[in-house]
């Protein structure tokens, strides 16, 4: 293996260019701005619960691609109380049934990103993902060109979903 010596890239891999946004507050968090609206419909929210949410991710890698988030804003699990944790599972078992439903995918991914090194792209807010898959769904565009194709309507797959939670 050929090793190319990139000092510059020194901050990055020790996290302190990344440390503005591990750090982002409440109040800075997309998730929290959407939760504290009075419009679901726009924000995409499917589902309220007690301690967490359902809702619509905006950038999907795949038609029906859902997100399960706890209300309180927190960016690691042993910072949820059990009781939070419990009902997180219990809704992506929830979210899960609801997608095969409608959309009917022949396969999950279903995941959580911790951090921003474990691939987190709000690490200060944790959230599972929830990933409809189908059997041919990605083809030689997202390997040669970079570019994947989402051919549904997000607007038809929130009113879809929101009729079945």
């Amino acid at each position: 293996m050929n090793k190319l010596y990139a000092p510059w890239r020194s901050d990055y891999v020790t996290g302190t260019a990344h440390k503005e946004k591990k750090d982002k507050l409440k109040n800075d968090c997309v998730f929290c701005a959407a939760f504290t609206e009075n419009n679901d419909e726009k924000n995409f929210i499917l589902k309220r619960f007690k301690h967490c949410i359902v809702m619509l991710n905006l950038y999907p890698y795949n038609a029906g691609h859902l997100l399960i988030l706890p209300i309180d804003h927190k960016g690691e699990l042993h910072e949820l109380s059990t009781e939070i944790r419990n009902e997180l599972m219990e809704t992506i078992n929830l979210s899960i049934n609801a997608l095969t439903k409608v959309l009917k995918p022949q396969g999950f991914n279903v995941g959580l990103n911790l951090g921003i090194a474990g691939g987190g792209g709000i690490p200060s807010h944790l959230h599972f993902h929830i990933l409809p898959r189908w059997n041919g769904d990605t083809n030689y565009l997202a390997t040669l060109g970079e570019v994947k194709v989402v051919s549904s309507d997000l607007f038809k797959i929130y009113k879809d979903l929101k009729n079945e939670f």
